[in-house]
């Protein structure tokens, strides 16, 4: 297998600490509102690469953390307390908002087939972990005390631009520009391990401590929870691209320094969702969720399909439009699948035969389908495998069987029945979209302004929104 690094910067082939054991941490959510699916898009992405690693023959550990303690909304030690924020907003207490928002963030994931880690561990569980790992910190001379709070002083760790590659001058600069700087920090990058004093006077949630009550840094929760659960060395670290600059790059230095030895040999980052008008943020008011797509008519499932066709180190540039045509191309292709799979009599809880056992054609499209896991993760090849297999000559039941196997990692319920009435009326309503973009283009040609119109009007009023490139018109769904 061949994989990303961020680290290097390059494309490596995948060698793990132990042989066939691998040790997989991936940033879990901040559990002060709901997922937006920008943020599900990387736990998808995860999500194949763990079923991928399992897929091929390694034995997977996964540990992801939930953020339910107090967490500045930038990942520097400034900006609004994410957990406070959304207790102020819903009129609960810290702890009622960080239950909720964990069960509707898994809630989220099971509609979207997203296993749950082996491992879910709760930030505010590790308390006395964090206290004891900032301690060995201070005892081995990388931290000082000032204010109250407990910093790590970066000049101590020579590798801490290793992952960002960022120069520290310019760090400074860009640390400052908005931003009101901590004048008891030593270097503006220096990091905060634990509060006494912030700028939040009442915040909720607090421990006591050698340093007095307060409560953890944000960074500090990843470290020590991967040590307790996946030992002092790590696989795999996953996140997106915005945890490479400092959340990533601090845990590197508290963990290297605390253990003494290298931490994680790979470093996986997933890239931005997007929107027209810039990267997706739960800060512009109404923001993208599940439930969202779910109440303009969408089958989670749908987004899953439409994330696969994306590599996960590409932007991706969400529009109604284009998710509208992802979930008529998955419609189509399950009704194929599960119609083959019935036909073979086949589900996806029976047994599945060895590969060895199938055919050559059909051991060739398996090993296809293989080598575009193995290709640093190539799901849009990978689905591609499936139209393979659907034109394929091989038997139904051989097609069944490697639909079976594939979707142990794709997880798109392809042996499942889907109704029927959702593909017609899918077929039916583009159809219709489409004609009567065809009827507005013509009427425009004829200069007939006031038909144009009323067309533009009547597919405005069942929520289609047309734009008019010079490529001809486009359409796009509210």
């Amino acid at each position: 297998m061949k994989l990303y690094n961020s680290m290097s910067r390059s494309i490596e082939d995948f060698m793990p600490y132990h042989e066939k054991e691998v040790k997989l941490y991936t940033c879990g959510p901040t559990v002060y509102n709901y997922a937006h699916i920008g943020n599900l898009r990387t736990y998808i992405h995860e999500d194949i690469l763990e079923k991928a690693l399992g897929f091929i023959g390694y034995d997977v550990k996964r540990v992801m953390n939930i953020t339910d303690v107090g967490h500045l909304e930038s990942d520097a030690d400034d900006g609004e307390d994410k957990m406070l924020k959304g207790a102020l907003r819903e009129n609960k207490t810290v702890w009622q908002v960080a239950a909720f928002y964990t069960d509707a963030f898994f809630t989220d994931c099971g509609k979207l087939n997203i296993k749950k880690p082996e491992i879910v561990a709760k930030a505010t569980d590790y308390i006395s972990k964090y206290i004891d790992f900032i301690k060995t910190l201070e005892d081995k001379g990388y931290t000082y005390f000032t204010n109250g709070n407990v910093y790590f002083d970066i000049s101590k760790f020579e590798r801490y631009t290793a992952l960002s590659k960022l120069n520290l001058d310019e760090l400074r600069i860009a640390h400052r520009e908005g931003v009101e700087e901590d004048t008891f920090k030593k270097n503006p990058q220096d990091f905060v391990l634990w509060f006494t004093k912030s700028k939040f006077e009442n915040q909720a949630m607090k421990w006591e401590s050698p340093w007095g009550v307060g409560y953890p840094g944000w960074h500090i929760e990843c470290s020590v929870i991967s040590l307790s659960n996946l030992g002092e060395q790590l696989d795999i670290h996953c996140g997106g691209v915005d945890h490479i600059p400092v959340h990533h790059t601090n845990e590197i230095a508290q963990t290297e320094s605390y253990t003494g030895k290298p931490w994680t040999k790979y470093w996986w980052h997933a890239e931005f969702l997007i929107e027209p008008k810039g990267k997706m943020s739960k800060s512009k008011g109404e923001f993208l969720t599940v439930s969202l797509l779910e109440k303009k008519g969408f089958d989670p499932l749908s987004y899953r399909y439409f994330v696969l066709g994306s590599h996960y180190r590409k932007q991706l540039t969400f529009s109604y439009e284009s998710l509208e045509m992802a979930e008529n191309a998955y419609f189509k292709l399950r009704k194929r699948t599960s119609s083959i799979a019935k036909d073979a009599l086949l589900s996806s809880t029976d047994v599945l035969g060895k590969v060895e056992n199938l055919t050559e054609e059909a051991q060739n499209l398996y090993g296809k389908f293989v080598d575009c896991l193995e290709d640093d993760l190539n799901t849009a090849n990978a689905v591609t495998v499936l139209y393979d297999v659907l034109k394929s000559e091989v038997s139904t039941s051989e097609k069944a069987t490697l639909f079976a196997y594939m979707d142990q990692v794709l997880s798109l319920d392809l042996l499942t029945p889907i109704d029927e009435k959702k593909v017609d009326a899918s077929d039916d309503e583009v159809a219709w979209i489409e004609g009567k973009i065809i009827e507005r283009t013509n009427a425009k040609k004829n200069k007939d302004w006031s038909t144009a119109d009323l067309i533009r009007d009547e597919l405005k009023a069942k929520g289609i929104t047309i734009v008019d490139t010079a490529e001809g018109a486009r359409w796009s769904k509210d």
